[in-house]
Order: C-alpha cells, then sequence, then structure tokens
C-alpha cells in the first residue's frame, strides 16, 4: 500500500517552482479538456493565454482585471499569515462596493473635484465594517472565522439586492436592478486613455510594497507572523492574540473594500447586482498561487485575470460556458495542493506487515 511519509528537509527550490510546476500541470489538462469538448486544443489555449496580452487594449483590460484580485489577495495574505482564515472576501468586496456607492450617488452639481477620495475612503470603511463583524464574533464569542466570514458573503449580496431593487433603483433605469450611472465627477482619475486602467493598479502595487515593507522589515509584521506560525511562542513573548486577528481582518476588509470601490466608481460606474464576480474567492488562489508574497501575488494576479478574460474569450469564440473560468481555477488550485503535498511529503510503498 501506498504511504505519505514527511521529508526530513522539503526543498526551498520546489517551494517556489511548484507554483510553475501547478501551472505547467493546468495547462496539460486544459488541452485534454478542450480535446474532450471537440475543440481545437491551440485556439483554447490562445483564447487563454494569447489574446489577453496581444494588444495595448488587451492588456489594460488585463490589467483592469488584475488590479482587484491583486488588492484582496495582498489584504488575504496578512489573513492567512496570522493564522487567521477569511473566506469572506468577496462580502467584503460587495459591501465596499455599497458603501462607495452610496457616497457616488451623494454628488451634485456642486460637488468638487477629489470627491472620488471620499468614494474609496467610503469603500475602505465599508469591507472594515464588514470583516469587523467576523473578527468581533472570532473574538468575543470565539465563533470560527471561516464560517462566520463566508455567511456574510450571501448577506452583503442580499443587502446589494435590497438596495438596487429597492431605494437605490433608477426611475429612468427602464425597470431594470441598478442605479443611476454616477456622475462625471465621481470617476476615478485614468491612467491611460482610451482604456478602463485607473489609478487603482498604482494604489494596487503600492499596497505590495507596504506589504513587503511591514512582513518583512517590521517588528508589528514580525509578531503577526509569528502568532500565525507559533502561536505558543507568540504568547510567551508577549504578542497580542487579539491584536493580531483584529488587524488581519480589518486589513484584509479594508483591502477587499478598497477592491469593490474601485470596481463601481471606476469601470462599472454604477451599482448593479452582477459586482459580485467572485474576485473574493478567486483572490484566496491568487494568495496562495503567489506563495503569500507581494511579489509573487503581482504575478498570479495577472495569471487569474488572464483566466477570468480568457473565459469570457471561451464563451462568445468557442462557444463554450463562461464557468470554464471556474474549471480552470479549480485546476490551478487543486495542483498546486497537489504539488505542495508531494513537497512536504514523500510517496512510498509499504507491505501490509509494514502497515502494521
Amino acid at each position: 500500500m501506498l504511504r505519505l511519509e514527511p521529508r526530513a528537509q522539503p526543498s526551498t527550490l520546489w517551494r517556489y517552482a511548484s507554483p510553475l510546476l501547478a501551472l505547467a500541470i493546468t495547462v496539460v489538462l486544459g488541452v485534454i479538456l478542450f480535446v474532450a469538448l471537440g475543440k481545437d486544443p491551440v485556439r483554447g489555449l490562445g483564447v487563454f493565454f494569447w489574446e489577453p496580452i496581444k494588444s495595448v487594449y488587451a492588456l489594460s483590460e488585463l490589467i483592469v482585471k488584475a488590479t482587484p484580485l491583486l488588492l484582496i489577495a495582498l489584504g488575504l495574505a496578512v489573513c492567512f499569515r496570522s493564522n487567521v482564515w477569511n473566506i469572506g472576501a468577496e462580502g467584503q468586496f460587495v459591501m465596499g462596493a455599497v458603501f462607495a456607492s452610496g457616497v457616488a450617488l451623494m454628488a451634485d452639481a456642486n460637488t468638487g473635484a477629489g470627491f472620488w477620495v471620499l468614494i474609496l475612503l467610503a469603500g475602505i470603511a465599508g469591507g472594515m465594517v464588514w470583516a469587523g463583524i467576523t473578527a468581533f464574533l472570532r473574538d468575543r464569542f470565539h465563533a470560527s472565522e471561516i464560517l462566520v466570514s463566508l455567511m456574510l458573503v450571501y448577506v452583503a449580496i442580499m443587502a446589494l439586492n435590497f438596495m438596487v431593487y429597492g431605494p437605490w433603483k433608477d426611475p429612468l433605469g427602464y425597470n431594470f436592478p441598478q442605479t443611476k450611472t454616477f456622475d462625471a465627477i465621481t470617476q476615478i482619475p485614468k491612467l491611460i486613455s482610451g482604456t478602463r486602467v485607473n489609478i487603482g493598479v498604482l494604489l494596487a502595487l503600492a499596497g505590495a510594497g507596504a506589504l513587503w515593507v511591514f512582513l518583512f522589515r517590521t517588528h508589528a509584521g514580525f509578531a503577526q507572523q509569528v502568532g500565525g506560525l507559533a502561536p505558543d511562542a507568540a504568547r510567551y513573548a508577549g504578542f497580542s492574540s487579539r491584536k493580531a486577528l483584529w488587524l488581519a481582518l480589518l486589513t484584509s476588509g479594508a483591502a477587499a473594500g478598497l477592491a469593490g470601490a474601485l470596481e463601481v466608481a471606476g469601470p462599472l460606474r454604477q451599482l448593479t447586482p452582477f459586482v459580485p464576480v467572485g474576485y473574493g474567492f478567486a483572490a484566496i488562489i491568487v494568495a496562495f498561487v503567489g506563495r503569500l508574497h507581494p511579489v509573487g501575488m503581482v504575478l498570479s494576479a495577472v495569471l487569474m485575470s488572464m483566466f477570468y478574460i480568457g473565459g469570457e474569450l471561451a464563451q462568445s469564440r468557442l462557444g463554450l460556458p463562461r464557468s470554464l473560468t471556474g474549471v480552470f481555477q479549480g485546476l490551478l488550485l487543486f495542483t498546486l495542493l497537489a504539488c505542495d503535498t508531494l513537497m512536504q511529503y514523500r510517496v512510498r510503498w509499504v507491505s501490509k506487515v509494514e502497515a502494521l
């Protein structure tokens, strides 16, 4: 029979190479999938890996998709390195979008320039409030942050639907469940004219740099990680587990809320029921494929945005369901988990006598 045995010393090389191996295996499985569906695998892979980068406009759309994924993943990395399992970033993203939309709808003819800053701050506040509920229930009642944060995703979506089907519904919107288009003064400043790329990408890259400094160059970041890796050692050193919990969840909520605000005040320019597109869940994969490291997450966010764009193109050009995006995301996650397992353990054949 087969048995998994811990390796004496896991390979440092494979720690960083396993995401590349997982991607290669995902590509191979993708080829098999396209063949099974009766599609040209070369064309299918081209849709996912070439079309998103073949032109300036395609690259701009890639950046637009990667920005919220990176922002959310950066916040989740703080949680996961602290051993706090925030699975509800999607809900925090949605509430950030709702709070930001509430401020954006207040704009009128007398609103001054720079109003978009208040919109982003409102989005950050919305994400922090939603994550704060999870932190409070975990801190006060020892509730599982996994279950609480996940269930709050559905509450956030119901709150979103209530607003767009109810008080915020555009009376001139032909009965569609959406707010009015936000005034031009609320628009997030763009970086490249003729595209949808805005300053959100700069905020995301600045966030990656700030996270690197926090994790690897500050005492607070060291304390945060020790609390996740060795809780007993953290308590012995006098590090507060409560502070680590609140810091992790509020940081994660703020990042997800900012991503939601950038989404509604940037590319969308209104609040609709279609704001939740799974960025909060996909960002979990981004975080782990990027090894919870800021540089790695920048690269994995770009990869995941290629999957999103590829899924949309596969639907329109190949006649495949849009859910193919989720299939590729799932394949990447499971192959990464398999590679990581084999990095930590070796497979050995043992006889029944040895097993006993």
